[in-house]
């Protein structure tokens, strides 16, 4: 079951993006080599703290950061650590999510790590162009498989691998939501999209393969073969007039 939210629950969903987008800018700053992901970990968890928001990450199924913090080949889900310090030349995915009002935003973005290559910043390139062909398709009377027809053909027009074991998700109350929104096309339930829905789009793109594998921790996913890896998420609404990005200014 798909939850369509009312206008007013969307615009506390507004407020919710509005705040993580406003938090993402500030850790960002933050990012630089001989930096340690934990000590990011700890200026968003202030951060949303003072705004009266919830990291939704913390102790979600256990996971114990505020924020998932995914280096190199790492596609998502990686623990902040006070061993883990970032060097030049690193790529670094950092995805998190609020609870403001008990209402959810998540978003995540890639980004360099003191100076790197121009392959390197082709890959997050496109991974946010993937996004943003997606999300254009989030419109009332498109279907699902729309939007991840659209990401599909920014990767694969760029060499790129996809990553086809995590997927995109609804959002609202809860961080999980149906649908699910896989970043390439796919057979199956293929639900209209309708004025109300509220999506996490974020396809996970690598220089390789598409497969990944799963870290002893249980929750860090690399890339299988070791590729670099990108992700771009943002909390997107339909409306009346079309998509909305949510976690944005």
């Amino acid at each position: 079951m798909i939850n369509i939210k009312t206008p007013h629950e969307i615009g506390l969903m507004r407020e919710s993006g509005r705040l993580l987008y406003n938090c993402m800018q500030e850790v960002l700053t933050h990012v630089k080599p001989g930096v340690t992901t934990m000590q990011l970990d700890r200026i968003v968890e202030q951060y949303l703290g003072d705004a009266g928001a919830t990291p939704s990450f913390k102790g979600y199924n256990g996971f114990p950061g505020s924020i998932c913090t995914s280096v190199n080949d790492g596609v998502v889900h990686g623990i902040p650590s006070n061993r883990e310090i970032l060097r030049d030349g690193d790529i670094l995915s950092i995805d998190m999510g609020a609870i403001l009002g008990g209402w959810q935003s998540d978003m995540a973005r890639t980004v360099a790590v003191g100076d790197i290559t121009s392959t390197e910043q082709l890959l997050i390139d496109v991974t946010r162009e993937s996004f943003f062909a997606g999300m254009r398709e989030a419109r009332a009377g498109n279907r699902l498989r729309d939007i991840s027809r659209a990401i599909e053909e920014v990767i694969l027009r760029n060499d790129m691998g996809i990553v086809r074991e995590l997927v995109g998700h609804g959002i609202g109350r809860e961080m999980h939501e149906s649908p699910e929104i896989p970043n390439f096309s796919f057979r199956g339930p293929n639900p209209r999209l309708d004025v109300g829905m509220v999506l996490a789009i974020e396809p996970m793109v690598t220089l390789g393969g598409d497969a990944v594998r799963w870290m002893d921790d249980g929750w860090l996913v690399k890339t299988a073969d070791g590729s670099l890896a990108a992700h771009y998420e943002n909390t997107v609404a339909i409306t009346e007039n079309g998509p909305e990005i949510l976690t944005a200014p």
